[in-house]
């Protein structure tokens, strides 16, 4: 696993410098976040909470909001041309909305769903496992798929994913680090490391996951958050590398 490499990997390493805190709602199980035309959408967790909303930056307060069917478990979510994309878990399907959060259709997919972004050609998505699938957005089928390595070692648990800037970057579960990925090798190309920045205090012993990225192309904003976590932070990366 990650933890066990990234002291000898030969990649580009970061910390963080918090630039801005913004409150989140601390019962919001956080699997995916995307930040659109001055909000943030987020994906929710957990049978029963699971949920697509969209909030305002910086009150937190919830714009509008859809509530998946109590068997659904939610993941992450994007947004492509106008239309939201949301993943569950276990049940193999991807729900699409127009911007109204009105469901249009439904895709199925046969692995697991984790993490979802796109590149403004595919969707990329993470199933858990050392693989991202590349997508078609029109029918959801596979046409490409990669393996992610550091130091030639397998990195799994990849899980929320953005595209920024032509990499991927993604959450790795259960740590609090988040990796860039070339999105052609699925070589990791650096890692961010966020240790240290919630107060231990602030949230569930038990679900203290790093969980959420999203950026603001315009302004070149980074967003994080966690799941259950009551704040979201905009970050600068500062590298190690110099």
């Amino acid at each position: 696993m990650i933890k066990g490499l990234i002291s000898f990997a030969k990649v580009t390493k970061y910390i963080y410098k918090i630039v801005n805190t913004f409150p989140h709602e601390q019962n919001a199980f956080t699997q995916g976040l995307v930040y659109k035309d001055g909000y943030l959408y987020e994906g929710t967790g957990l049978k029963g909470y699971s949920s697509l909303r969209q909030t305002e930056l910086e009150t937190g307060e919830i714009v509008k909001q859809n509530r998946l069917p109590r068997k659904y478990f939610g993941e992450g979510i994007t947004i492509f041309k106008g239309k939201i994309f949301q993943l569950t878990w276990k049940s193999g399907i991807c729900f699409v909305y127009n911007k109204d959060f009105k469901l249009i259709k439904k895709f199925k997919y046969p692995y697991q769903g984790w993490g979802i972004t796109q590149n403004n050609n595919s969707l990329i998505m993470s199933d858990g496992t050392d693989n991202i699938y590349f997508l078609n957005p029109d029918n959801f089928e596979r046409y490409k798929k990669i393996k992610i390595t550091l130091n030639n070692k397998s990195i799994t648990n990849i899980n929320e994913l953005e595209y920024i800037k032509g990499e991927i970057y993604a959450n790795i579960w259960r740590t609090n680090y988040i990796v860039k990925i070339n999105p052609d090798t699925g070589n990791v190309t650096a890692i961010i490391d966020l240790n240290g920045i919630i107060n231990p205090n602030d949230y569930d012993y038990n679900l203290n996951v790093l969980n959420g990225i999203a950026y603001d192309g315009v302004n070149n904003r980074l967003f994080i958050t966690g799941k259950l976590w009551p704040l979201i932070f905009e970050i600068e990366i500062i590298s190690l590398n110099k």
